[in-house]
């Protein structure tokens, strides 16, 4: 009796139901595909600073381990093929047959030959040619963008219907390097003219332009006796464009620097390749006239790269200079004939100043006005999360 009541007993540790270990199993997959819907996330798209901080370190530590294992890989190949005998630097990495010895290649045929020959040099990735694809972006043979140019509000100025005519002002209480810029400033921009703002309201002062027949109004706004932002402001329509300014240096202050004439120069507009960056640029392009003075040889550029437009101010000439060329007959050479020498034309550049950056805030419809006014473009932070997305 005490037998049979020892085989009826169960077992303590009894295994699960085979449900139970279906259960488990999904269970397991699941937390998996999570796990890895985590890691799939980009940086870019966390919201979150800290947490998108401590992500994007993540992934460098492990983009740095895989390097420095490709990298181990590539000297132990290398070794290996030195004891070989073959030659290291003409072997492609590519070619899973340079671990081979000179005698196996001789019988594999003149085909094998070829991985010894180097490698094509690849295009270094940049941030510019890897940036994230825009829809917005211009093509040359758009015709929507072409009728919207006929129809904008810098038309006139650009078909050389009605000549430039820029005022600039100030803010109230304009002071340090703030006049300095400004003088600077006329200079480069021909027909231009300084009016003192004093104590008057930003609508006044596009209200007194309008009547003088000013096609465009920049404000210059300092704070603690530095320029900090430009206001540009289109007229009599607008638009109204308001940059961030850093990064000023003032002619006095550029080494071996020249003068500018008073001729009218060329305009270098450079990279703006999207709606956005289209349209800034024929807002820059309205504050010059459209007919240079190459005589001049003065050219202004405003180059755009990631978003950030880098102005400069140069003169430049062209020179005739000699280079002397080695003849390559060997009996000229014994006689110690005269070097021939070949003419060669080099342009020279000479930085007029002032040198700054410009970088988008907002793109405003129609004048100047912080309570109605309808905007066109507006910079978040939201907008700064991927370093290689760009609106310009």
């Amino acid at each position: 009796m005490a037998k049979e009541k020892k085989r009826k007993q169960p077992p303590t540790d009894a295994s699960p139901p085979p449900g139970d270990k279906r259960e488990g199993r999904s269970e397991r997959k699941g937390k998996k595909a999570r796990k890895e819907k985590a890691e799939a996330i980009l940086p870019s798209q966390i919201k979150n600073k800290d947490k998108r901080r401590e992500v994007h370190a993540k992934l460098k530590r492990e983009k740095k381990a895989q390097k420095r294992a490709l990298a181990r890989e590539r000297g132990q190949s290398a070794r290996r093929a030195e004891e070989l005998g073959e030659q290291a630097s003409e072997r492609s990495s590519n070619c899973p047959r340079h671990l081979l010895s000179l005698q196996f290649l001789v019988r594999f045929g003149s085909d094998c030959f070829g991985c010894l020959q180097p490698p094509e040099r690849q295009v270094p990735r940049t941030i510019e040619n890897t940036r994230e694809p825009d829809e917005t972006v211009c093509r040359p043979d758009d015709q929507e963008l072409f009728a919207g140019n006929d129809a904008d509000e810098f038309n006139a100025v650009l078909k050389q219907h009605i000549t430039p005519k820029i005022l600039i002002t100030t803010c109230r209480f304009n002071s340090g390097r703030g006049p300095a810029f400004i003088d600077e400033l006329m200079q480069v921009i021909p027909n231009s003219h300084y009016v003192k703002r004093g104590t008057y309201e930003l609508k006044k002062i596009v209200e007194y332009a309008n009547n003088r027949d000013f096609t465009s109004l920049i404000v210059v706004h300092t704070n603690r006796r530095e320029p900090d932002a430009l206001l540009m402001i289109g007229l009599p329509d607008g638009p109204t464009a308001h940059f961030k300014l850093s990064k000023l240096v003032l002619r006095k202050d550029i080494k071996n620097h020249g003068n500018p004439t008073s001729h009218k120069p060329e305009l270098v507009l450079n990279n703006f390749t999207t709606r956005l960056g289209h349209r800034v640029g024929r807002m820059i392009q309205s504050l010059f006239p459209q007919d240079p003075n190459f005589r001049g040889r003065r050219v202004v550029t405003f180059h755009n790269q990631r978003d950030y437009i880098f102005f400069r101010h140069h003169r430049y000439i062209f020179e005739t200079k000699e280079k002397k060329v080695a003849s390559k007959d060997k009996k000229a050479k014994a006689s110690e004939s005269k070097s021939e020498s070949e003419k060669q034309v080099i342009c020279r550049l000479q930085e007029c100043g002032p040198r700054f950056v410009l970088k988008l805030l907002t793109l405003q419809h129609g004048t100047f006005d912080t309570k109605s006014g309808e905007y066109e473009w507006v910079h978040k932070p939201d907008m700064d999360t991927s370093r290689r997305r760009f609106f310009l």
